[in-house]
């Protein structure tokens, strides 16, 4: 489950002059010296692989690392960039997720956060791809989160 938008406010009002760390899923740090670049409203719109229609809107957040290694944001910071974004986010309680640059530009959600003695710790989690709709395409129920490629193409031929 994703951090909100409200719970990360919530930690920047609280630790308005802590440090800001963000923890990758396989336990690297992205470096201290990040940029917050953008932030913004992202509304996907999608067809399932069982033909129903769905839609998610999260906060993503883009972090990047540039040469300045003596750059540190504080939690101050980040609440006044929001603070600018607000009428682009609007009201709504999003999930949170960071876009980051490693080997690959990859999305992560904000599993969790935590004030520790080096200040405000954001752990990112992983995205899993799934199958959304196994009662249609006929995969046993337990099949249906699996990450292979072929889980949602059952007998039926849904996808």
């Amino acid at each position: 489950m994703a951090l909100t938008l409200a719970s990360l406010r919530a930690s920047l009002v609280q630790n308005p002059n802590a440090a800001m760390h963000f923890l990758l899923p396989d336990g690297d740090m992205v470096p201290p010296h990040f940029h917050i670049t953008e932030v913004g409203r992202v509304q996907k719109d999608f067809i399932d692989c069982g033909g129903t229609v769905r839609s998610s809107t999260t906060c993503l957040v883009q972090v990047w690392v540039a040469s300045d290694t003596e750059h540190r944001l504080k939690a101050n910071k980040l609440l006044a960039i929001l603070n600018v974004a607000e009428p682009l986010l609007g009201q709504a309680d999003l999930a949170l997720e960071v876009e980051y640059e490693g080997q690959t530009i990859s999305q992560f959600p904000i599993t969790q956060s935590e004030i520790t003695p080096a200040g405000l710790l954001f752990h990112l989690g992983s995205k899993h791809t799934a199958c959304l709709a196994p009662d249609k395409c006929g995969i046993p129920l337990g099949e249906a989160s699996s990450n292979d490629a072929g889980s949602c193409c059952g007998p039926k031929g849904c996808c």
